[in-house]
């Protein structure tokens, strides 16, 4: 389905019902204004307390918002008719840490053993940021914000240990540091950047080619700001290889009921 079908007065219930009908598969970035949107982890039960660990020594990119019951896809936390099997617009399927596939719907993969698990996201924070005036370009052009694997190493827990990977927004300097005090607030969707200015510094070569997402020009004046990544677990992944794992496609979020304004720290 076209993206412009969809807006940012789109209902979370409206988002999920046309992903479960595998009426839409695109990113989210934009859309269900100010309701919490989640990346999503699903392993089996054996891997859940590993994981659990792995996001509490690494609160800025897995701040956890929703852990789901063994074999259960719903997470009343986070809205009352979620169904992790079909409710996100596209997944990802890893078996061995090796991508798969991509489908829009895994309930032919579902496990009695299964535990979800819902992580904060940028676009959650991105909302406030648009309050307060700050553009966002991906956003005014459409596309699935920047992301990029990093130099800086995750604190490890069981199997589960990889590289940071951060999303980039360009700002000018003044929204820089604008952004900077009202991502601080929230948290529970990835808090304030991680770093500001030069790429090379955090192991990135080329902002044109982000390793997910959708490419944007940094303009003279600005500076590249990154913030901590949901996407960093499927890094991850890759390290710990377990035989069967489903993520979020990079940009695909979990559209939650939450309101963004409920995360705010202070």
């Amino acid at each position: 389905m076209v993206l412009g079908v969809f807006n940012n007065s789109s209902t979370p219930a409206q988002l999920r019902a046309a992903c479960r009908s595998a009426a839409f598969s695109g990113h989210t970035s934009g859309l269900a204004e100010r309701h919490v949107q989640g990346n999503v982890t699903i392993l089996p039960q054996a891997l859940a307390a590993d994981f659990l660990l792995y996001c509490q020594r690494n609160p800025k990119p897995c701040p956890l918002l929703a852990r789901g019951e063994p074999g259960q896809p719903g997470l009343p936390a986070l809205g009352v008719d979620i169904d992790m099997r079909s409710d996100l617009p596209r997944y990802r399927v890893w078996r061995d840490g090796i991508l798969v596939a991509e489908p829009t719907d895994i309930a032919d993969l579902w496990q009695d053993d299964f535990v979800s698990f819902v992580l904060g996201c940028s676009f959650s924070f991105e909302q406030a940021l648009m309050d307060e005036g700050i553009r966002l370009r991906h956003v005014e052009h459409g596309r699935n914000v920047a992301m990029y694997r990093t130099n800086l190493a995750t604190a490890g827990a069981g199997p589960f240990e990889g590289p940071l990977v951060v999303s980039m927004r360009p700002l000018s300097a003044a929204d820089a540091i604008r952004a900077v005090q009202i991502t601080s607030r929230y948290p529970a969707v990835h808090g304030a950047p991680v770093h500001l200015g030069d790429p090379a510094q955090i192991g990135i070569a080329d902002l044109a080619h982000p390793d997910y997402g959708d490419a944007v020009d940094v303009l003279p004046g600005e500076v590249p700001v990154f913030w901590a990544c949901g996407v960093t677990p499927q890094a991850a992944l890759v390290q710990a290889a377990p035989p069967l794992a489903i993520t979020h496609a990079p940009g695909c979020m979990l559209v939650t009921d939450l309101l963004n304004h409920q995360l705010a720290a202070f």
